[in-house]
């Protein structure tokens, strides 16, 4: 009995110990690092984007501001839609070729969808990938990840106070394997041509939104769950414009 007891009580001061330094580990990690919940793989499909607007080009481009106050309200499904179609949507089906241009069509760039909680009509809180070929979202993580974002964008409070962020990604090898280092500076060139095409966009739908690019990448690359070849490049935080 005495054993047994000896035994027992040794068990719970070994799972105690445990316990603690599980607990020490994990608040000691700094937010942003936390590792977020996979999705049940789901596809979501878009509606069909538009190609006329209310909005001249002209008058997008005299409009385009760097927004970063947010009124709090939810977006539409095809607005978030319209977003990444101009950011990399295909615009000639037969070919491929997408709304923003690329070195040798080798299209380096992911988009990643951070959606926040009651933020986008029809989709559920989580992050998601844009997949052009289909015009669809695929869900990759489950959960309100715009403050963990916010903290490993240095704090910057309207990562987190936007309804969504779309998270600009590249895999660099998929221009370097044919143009070598000089492919490093045709995917920098594609990234500003779609953040400006996200500018023009959020402009035309009444959006604001303001280009992000410090922020600790291997944080945010934990956060997003990221293979090791998938190097994150900018931040778009959107929302409707406040007042």
């Amino acid at each position: 009995m005495r054993s047994s007891r000896k035994r027992m009580g040794l068990v719970v001061i070994v799972a105690t110990l445990l316990l603690g330094t599980g607990l020490g580990l994990y608040l000691s990690l700094p937010r942003g690092t936390e590792p977020a919940v996979l999705a049940t793989e789901r596809f979501i499909a878009l509606p069909e984007p538009r190609t006329q607007g209310d909005v001249s080009l002209e008058e997008a481009i005299s409009r385009r501001r760097s927004i970063r106050r947010y009124a709090r309200a939810s977006l539409a499904l095809d607005q978030v839609g319209q977003l990444l179609w101009a950011a990399q949507g295909i615009t000639e089906p037969g070919r491929g070729f997408r709304a923003a241009p690329s070195a040798g069509a080798t299209y380096p760039l992911e988009l990643h969808l951070v959606v926040g909680e009651g933020a986008v009509e029809g989709l559920a809180p989580g992050v998601y990938r844009y997949l052009p070929e289909g015009h669809q979202l695929k869900q990759r993580l489950e959960g309100d990840l715009r403050g963990r974002l916010s903290a490993a964008a240095l704090g910057q409070p309207w990562v987190k106070e936007a309804p969504i962020a779309i998270v600009i990604t590249a895999v660099y090898q998929r221009t370097t394997a044919r143009y070598g280092e000089r492919g490093i500076r045709y995917v920098h060139l594609e990234a500003g041509h779609v953040g400006q095409n996200i500018y023009l966009q959020a402009v035309a739908l009444g959006f604001g939104t303001v280009a992000v690019g410090a922020f600790q990448d291997d944080a945010v690359a934990a956060l997003l769950q990221l293979p090791p070849e998938e190097i994150p490049l900018y931040i778009f935080p959107v929302g409707q414009v406040e007042g």
